[in-house]
């Protein structure tokens, strides 16, 4: 065939989950075995790119906080150029697609260039990252519900309501929010939510790399410093991670750091995550 007459090609915005690759979907894999381009995000977990057929091109054009990255506007100018060469592209994100992942800015870049593009949804952090360690963010025995929030503050610096998410009695699950913890911890306690509400942190869910740490709300800032735990991470404030908590105490598996027992914030995080609903 004439490389002027292929026909044009198709974009998917595929969801490779927080890190195992067996946590990706039947289909993103086969998207991903079809796929002559690859353009990668930063959080996804390189065990993924190792299982690509040696003939795919992989582009990396991640974005990470504080770092170099990879300009949006390029990103999508490459993947209509690509496509419109008739080249079948994989734009591969962590996590999910949609969730904090750009891919409606995506799609509708593609879309408005005529492009045919299709979402392929991927296991988010902000879910897998709590379960991982027992967290169930929408027990209905304390949480009616939960809230993914962004701890990053959205275009044209608008940021979460944080007084809103304090009264909301929802479980909150922060993306980004490690760099701002201080500050988010503040606003939430303004906010009304009390310091002594569990509070956990899992950094690099689903790898190799996992840690994870609990506390309370007010001492979540410190505890991050303390232990040196940094991004890629999701924190999550809410009752039910006092009572994941306390099944991890029940169990003994406290992350190995007895040497904790005696710190005052985390025996009351005990006491309240022991009781039913953490009160």
């Amino acid at each position: 065939m004439n490389p002027q007459s292929r026909p044009t090609g198709r974009v998917s915005l595929v969801g490779a989950g927080p890190g195992d690759p067996e946590l990706m979907t039947r289909k993103a894999w086969a998207r991903l075995m079809q796929a002559e381009l690859v353009l990668v995000d930063e959080l996804v977990d390189r065990r993924i790119l190792a299982e690509l057929p040696a003939h795919t091109r992989v582009l990396q054009v991640g974005k990470r906080g504080g770092c170099a990255s990879t300009e949006q506007g390029f990103i999508h100018g490459l993947m209509i150029r690509s496509a419109r060469q008739g080249l079948r592209v994989v734009r591969l994100k962590g996590g999910d697609p949609f969730i904090f992942g750009r891919g409606g800015e995506e799609m509708d870049a593609l879309q408005a260039a005529g492009i045919e593009v299709e979402v392929i949804n991927g296991l988010s952090a902000g879910l897998a990252g709590p379960s991982s360690v027992g967290i169930a963010v929408t027990d209905r025995r304390c949480a009616p519900g939960v809230a993914l929030v962004t701890g990053h503050n959205g275009e044209g610096g608008r940021a979460p309501d944080w007084a809103a998410l304090a009264r909301s009695g929802l479980t909150l699950v922060i993306y980004m929010g490690v760099s701002r913890c201080a500050e988010i911890v503040a606003a939430l306690m303004a906010g009304g939510l009390g310091a002594d509400t569990p509070a956990a942190v899992v950094c690099a869910a689903h790898t190799p790399q996992q840690r994870q740490a609990w506390s309370s709300l007010a001492a979540l800032p410190s505890l991050l410093a303390a232990q040196g735990l940094g991004s890629p991470a999701v924190l999550v404030i809410g009752e039910v991670a006092g009572m994941a908590a306390a099944r991890q105490l029940l169990t003994g598996a406290r992350d190995g750091r007895e040497d904790r027992a005696k710190d005052p914030a985390e025996q009351e995080l005990r006491r309240r995550a022991q009781a039913p609903c953490g009160r």
